[in-house]
């Protein structure tokens, strides 16, 4: 396999996340716009036309290119897994020079940036492994104004759905305008604190729309979004009847004495791409 090849592939993947909206992103937009009136429509038309501008210039569609997250699902016959890491390493070097990508990466210990959007677990990789021989691979850039209003919580297991609820809604008050709203809402519920915080990243790979498998859980993303909507915030901040396009639940299962609950905010430009990489070393970007 021509890990060149492979790099190119990670690249163009990268190029589209930080370029183009998903469709269903896209048409939850013009819902949005479609409802809003006054101050609200505005910004709502104002992110319609970056969407269009930036995919038309092939430039990104935000000052801040965020910090990269790539999920990588591994097929078990897949012949080259030790080339993954690296190529994917390459690839974000060269979208930051190349797109470009504003480097995000910075020393906690000394501020110091290094430049190329690389350190100490960036770009930050998530592995799954599954049966076949391709390797499907997602990347989801976020920057910081949504994610600073991400929140853990350590609630109590008699704080219940009814608990769960309050903490998600509370957050999102909290979090007002700053990250940008109309916001998708990642709800991770379950496991251990790092867990409850995974999935809730992972939630915001489904598509704008897409509800859980599971009914309850289906029935408490519908619940959530509503209420959420009811807050009035509206786009970036300023009122409205949207202030969020969707919310999405994962579940883990949980330590009897622990209820983990991890919400993950990301801004109206719900960046995200993914690709299949073949066993032969072809790849398409979808």
């Amino acid at each position: 396999m021509d890990q060149k090849h492979l790099e190119e592939g990670i690249l163009q993947l990268i190029r589209k996340a930080e370029t183009e909206i998903p469709p269903d992103v896209i048409i939850a937009l013009k819902q949005a716009h479609s409802v809003e009136t006054g101050a609200a429509k505005i910004q709502l038309e104002a992110m319609l036309t970056n969407v269009e501008m930036a995919k038309k210039k092939r430039c990104p569609m935000c000052q801040d290119t965020g910090i990269l997250t790539f999920f990588v699902n591994v097929g078990t016959n897949f012949r080259e897994t030790g080339l993954l890491k690296q190529a994917i390493e390459k690839a974000v070097i060269r979208a930051t020079l190349e797109i470009p990508l504003r480097p995000n990466t910075v020393d906690p210990m000394t501020s110091t940036n290094h430049g190329d959007n690389l350190g100490s677990y960036l770009p930050h990789i998530l592995w799954d492994f599954e049966p076949g021989d391709t390797v499907h691979i997602m990347t989801l850039p976020k920057g910081s104004g949504s994610e600073n209003m991400s929140a853990l919580g350590m609630l109590s297991p008699s704080a219940g759905l009814e608990g769960v609820k309050k903490f998600v809604v509370d957050t999102v008050k909290k979090a007002g305008g700053r990250p940008c709203p109309p916001i998708v809402v990642g709800v991770g519920i379950g496991g251990s604190a790092d867990l409850a915080m995974n999935l809730g990243k992972r939630a915001l790979t489904r598509p704008v729309g897409t509800h859980h498998a599971e009914k309850s859980i289906a029935h408490l993303e519908g619940e959530l979004l509503e209420i959420i909507n009811k807050t009035g915030i509206g786009p970036m901040g300023l009122g409205g009847k949207i202030t969020a396009l969707d919310v999405h639940v994962e579940v883990a299962h949980r330590h009897p004495a622990s209820l983990p609950v991890g919400v993950v905010i990301q801004c109206w430009a719900d960046r995200r791409a993914s690709m299949v990489v073949h066993n032969d070393g072809s790849w398409e970007v979808r």
